[in-house]
């Protein structure tokens, strides 16, 4: 008999593909935020996507480092220097002040990137939106 038996490697094959499905959306930022929760669309990404997270107790964060909003400016242009048209995503926790994230908008805004997003997460379907009235 000389047929290759190829069913276990397709059983560790279905498995790491499963394993990957599960832990590729895991690992987009590491800033553990409660992000508002909308009905926008989703955008497409840039292939490594550029965040600022304010976290609920008012800190800033350049992806996963905490910074002062005043080196905000400076940092996010180092990090964009290669492709500086790259769309910064801000995610602002819902328990944090607004001003705050404000405050941040206005100095991605002033530091000279056009191409700002702010990230929530989608709604569940005939959920009331918070604060709306």
């Amino acid at each position: 008999m000389a047929d290759i038996n190829v069913t276990p490697m397709v059983d560790v094959m279905l498995v790491l593909l499963v394993i990957f499905m599960i832990t590729a959306p895991l690992m987009t930022s590491g800033v553990p935020l409660d992000l508002p929760k909308t009905k926008a669309g989703q955008l497409k990404g840039d292939d490594k996507p550029v965040t600022v997270s304010v976290k609920a107790d008012g800190s800033v964060w350049l992806q996963d480092t905490a910074i002062q909003v005043e080196d905000l400016g400076a940092k996010l242009k180092a990090v964009t220097a290669a492709k500086p048209d790259t769309t910064i995503f801000i995610r602002g926790d819902a328990g944090a002040n607004y001003g705050k994230i404000a405050e941040v908008l206005s100095m991605v805004s002033n530091s000279g990137f056009p191409k700002i997003s702010l990230l929530t997460q989608p709604a569940p379907d005939g959920a009331p939106h918070k604060g709306a009235h």
